[in-house]
């Protein structure tokens, strides 16, 4: 498959450097709140890469559920599911957002912790009855032979009298952004990157060359 021909052009939307601000959080939020009003579906989700102990890269999709005061990007999953295992051993990850509608991409680069339990139980609780039967059920990231095996746990457990909670083997995750890089589509692939690189508690602005 030859795909050489096919291209885009950009640049319908400006980045005036001097009417951004200083702290990149604001401007994420500020992305974010743009994406959101453009309609654009499920604008919070993000590309989350890994790393396996051998320093094999592996990437996938997951939803960003807060960014919250701090700055920090809070996403729930299995501890145990692939993501886990490698978080476990290498906290370092990246994190990439791209709105196409909007030609806007922001790159982000960090270490992660786990949300409390409190933190966790409360987004759990918040989630629909047959996703919270899934996130029980379902051995993510494992070998299965079929999924009717999955669907049949998940209605058992929804006709029976146990009461449902929280999986220890579930909850939410923090990153905490050390770079974030902005990028906007410019015409003739004269983009512009603005990356904001945090040094000693102070971020600190430099532009990139597209």
């Amino acid at each position: 498959m030859d795909l050489s021909d096919l291209r885009r052009d950009f640049g319908k939307f400006g980045l005036n450097e001097d009417k951004l601000p200083l702290n990149p959080i604001e401007l994420l939020r500020n992305w974010l709140e743009e994406a959101k009003k453009s309609d654009i579906k499920e604008f919070n989700a993000m590309v989350l890469s890994t790393t396996d102990p051998s320093g094999n890269p592996s990437s996938r999709i997951v939803l960003l559920k807060e960014l919250d005061n701090e700055g920090n990007l809070v996403f729930y999953t299995n501890y145990l599911s692939q993501k886990g295992r490698e978080i476990r051993v290498n906290p370092r990850v990246a994190v990439n957002f791209y709105w196409r509608d909007l030609e806007k991409q922001v790159r982000i680069a960090g270490t992660v912790r786990k949300t409390s339990r409190e933190v966790s139980e409360a987004y759990f609780r918040s989630r629909p009855l047959e996703s919270q039967l899934s996130a029980i059920v379902s051995p993510q990231s494992d070998v299965i032979d079929d999924l009717s095996v999955l669907k049949k746990k998940a209605d058992e457990l929804f006709i029976s009298d146990k009461k449902i909670s929280m999986p220890g083997f579930w909850g939410g995750y923090s990153v905490k952004p050390h770079t974030i890089e902005f990028w906007q589509g410019g015409k003739n692939r004269l983009h512009d990157r603005l990356r904001y690189n945090k040094n000693q508690g102070q971020w600190i602005r430099e532009r990139l060359a597209p």
